[in-house]
């Protein structure tokens, strides 16, 4: 649904459109996009468009490539690295990374999670460059895409990506951590940058039987909510695959710190991460090689009646831990 058609009307829209399609070609033979419409919005929707300039790590620090570059081959350079199937650093500040464009097979996989619908309503948390927020309204319309952002540089220029490629969903300058009320309920809430903990002003701006999607503990977790006689309760599962994004600016970090990257297998790296300071890095260990090593599809969270927690298979079973580090908003 929606968005324009973008003919290769001159020789730099026909080197786009083909880098376009093989870095669709790329992500379908790697198992993404089994979606027709999903495809479809992958192939219709420029992503160059919303990266017109990024940074890339070098041994002299980051370089910034961009469209205007005048010397064509970094002109050409900075094309490839737009249509290449990784993440794109969009905005640093004091050297450290603020804002990215994710990896388009990543963003396949979630939006492919979400299971949208024709007529349903999103919202997603973490605007970016807005390209995201384009596939989306590509898929539903833009009256059904609703994409916050905390800082206004970062919303004001993913308006004017969006509306150079054709797309004008609602674009809101705010907290994420609240949510969009105004625009509420929503059937899905995806987010686009790691989470401390689940905003619980989120569950009341659900729809009956709503999806969360967002990266969590270097995983994604997708959690259904649900109207219990207690109030709403969102519960549910993590994605085998791990995620690593920006945090979520405006809220405060879990007890234990950021995530924590070891030496060791990324599975118990996660679990270690995941239950913050309710572990030590020892018994972690003992209870990551006691239960065999589980995987990230083995862990959950749970979010009910203020209280929230991580756990392993099953939510009322022996291995659960409090996520702590809320505050009151």
């Amino acid at each position: 649904m929606g968005g324009p058609e973008h003919a290769a009307r001159d020789p730099f829209e026909a080197e786009a459109a083909a880098a376009r399609q093989a870095m669709v070609g790329l992500i379908v033979a790697g198992g993404g996009l089994r979606d027709p419409a999903w495809r479809a919005a992958f192939e219709d929707v420029p992503r160059h468009l919303f990266v017109p300039y990024y940074y890339e790590g070098g041994l002299l620090g980051h370089v910034r490539l961009w469209c205007g570059d005048a010397d064509p081959v970094r002109r050409e350079q900075w094309l490839r690295g737009a249509y290449a199937d990784g993440p794109l650093a969009t905005r640093m500040k004091d050297g450290e990374l603020v804002s990215s464009s994710s990896q388009p097979s990543l963003m396949a996989l979630m939006l492919e999670e979400l299971d949208v619908r024709d007529g349903q309503s999103v919202l997603e948390i973490g605007a970016g460059t807005g390209y995201n927020a384009a596939l989306l309204a590509h898929r539903l319309g833009d009256r059904s895409v609703t994409t916050v952002d905390l800082d206004p540089e970062i919303t004001e220029s993913a308006r004017r990506h969006l509306a150079a490629a054709g797309y004008r969903p609602t674009v809101v300058t705010g907290d994420g951590a609240r949510g969009c009320p105004g625009r509420s309920p929503y059937d899905r809430i995806v987010a686009t940058c790691t989470l401390p903990l689940i905003p619980e002003d989120w569950l009341a701006q659900c729809a009956p039987d709503a999806r969360i999607l967002a990266p969590f503990a270097t995983g994604l977790i997708s959690l259904r909510v649900r109207q219990t006689a207690g109030g709403r309760r969102a519960e549910g599962r993590f994605l085998h695959t791990p995620a690593f994004f920006v945090p979520l600016r405006g809220t405060p970090e879990r007890h234990g710190g950021p995530a924590r990257h070891t030496a060791g297998n990324d599975l118990y790296s996660f679990l270690l991460t995941l239950a913050g300071g309710s572990l030590g890095a020892d018994e972690a260990m003992n209870l990551w090689e006691g239960e065999g090593r589980p995987d990230r599809e083995r862990f959950g969270l749970t979010v009910d009646r203020g209280r929230q927690w991580a756990w392993l298979d099953d939510p009322e079973g022996p291995y659960v831990w409090p996520l702590t580090g809320h505050e009151e908003r």
